[in-house]
């Protein structure tokens, strides 16, 4: 079982540290979740089942669990960032999910599209999605910060966000995002980002923690420091991952589709320093990102985190 630790968010809000991610979750994994502990669910509009984890909550609350007792966050996506198209995005979240409101709400990405569908595509450009240059995160920033004010959202954040693109949208309008829901994990421990957000007092939340294998690299789960460390102390190379970023401070969001795993994940542990740093030190000369959206299919034309395969990107982030 968790061990149930608390994060207080700026906001003064409990969030609990280990979550379920919900891309591509179905019902049932949702409700396994819940009903084996889970309390902080991840969700997001571009996951395309917020529906189907609205007929699962309908299932465990409130049966199972009051919806005060849960801690739910989604995403504002790329093509709703005009201002007047995000609190409709948030109303079509609430509807799909059947809240009335959500603890948490994030841009998903400091880049924006077009509206029309979630991958709109480039007019001339094949395999391409367009990109609105016109929209800056300023802009979308401030239309987040005015949700605080219906009771539809108890807090706002940010996902895939640099300390430049952080610093640019307070600078602008004063208002500090909660949370930043980065990838994280011993290859990409974003130390620069992590002090960033303890000083300025932004949670981190770690996506991804696990690493992934998309890109044909071994997986974090099966390299051999990780299951010496799991052997040792008689836990999953995945548990041994989850309890790494839970050093560092991180809420962690693993997700998986497999029952036995969603709740074995639950099941934390805890690391010495001596393993933590066993862990820690599989990054050092290895900086691998997985998740960079110029690579993707279809491309995404732009610069967000100025890794070296992005850096002939045509377009940069808009901050302002």
């Amino acid at each position: 079982m968790s061990h149930g630790k608390i994060i207080t968010l700026s906001s003064g809000a409990p969030l609990p540290q280990i979550g379920l991610g919900t891309w591509l979750s179905k019902p049932n994994e949702v409700e396994i979740a819940v009903r084996n502990g889970y309390r902080h669910l991840d969700l997001a509009m571009i996951y395309e089942n917020q529906d189907e984890v609205g007929r699962a909550l309908k299932k465990v609350i409130p049966s199972v669990v009051k919806r005060e007792e849960l801690f739910i966050t989604s995403k504002l996506w790329n093509s709703s960032h005009k201002p007047e198209n995000v609190e409709k995005e948030l109303d079509e979240t609430l509807k799909l999910l059947g809240l009335e409101y959500l603890d948490l709400y994030l841009i998903h990405w400091p880049v924006a599209f077009p509206p029309g569908g979630f991958f709109p595509p480039h007019p001339t450009k094949k395999n391409e999605v367009a990109i609105d240059t016109e929209t800056s995160l300023v802009d979308t920033w401030k239309a987040v910060i005015e949700l605080l004010k219906t009771g539809k959202v108890k807090a706002i954040g940010v996902s895939n966000f640099t300390i430049e693109h952080i610093q640019g949208i307070v600078d602008a309008t004063g208002v500090w995002p909660t949370v930043n829901q980065v990838e994280a994990h011993p290859l990409l421990p974003q130390d620069d980002l992590v002090e960033f957000a303890k000083k300025h007092n932004i949670h981190l939340t770690a996506y991804s923690p696990l690493g992934n294998n998309l890109i044909g690299q071994t997986k974090l789960v099966d390299y051999p420091e990780v299951k010496e460390v799991a052997d040792k102390i008689g836990a999953t190379p995945a548990q041994v991952l989850i309890a790494w970023g839970v050093y560092r401070g991180y809420s962690v969001i693993p997700k998986s589709v497999h029952e036995e795993r969603i709740k074995s994940n639950f099941q934390q542990i805890t690391l010495s320093k001596e393993d933590y740093e066993k862990i820690f030190a599989i990054g050092k000369n290895r900086h691998t990102r997985f998740n960079i959206p110029v690579t993707y299919d279809p491309k995404w034309d732009i610069n967000v985190f100025n890794e070296p395969i992005e850096r002939t990107a045509t377009h940069k982030v808009k901050i302002a």
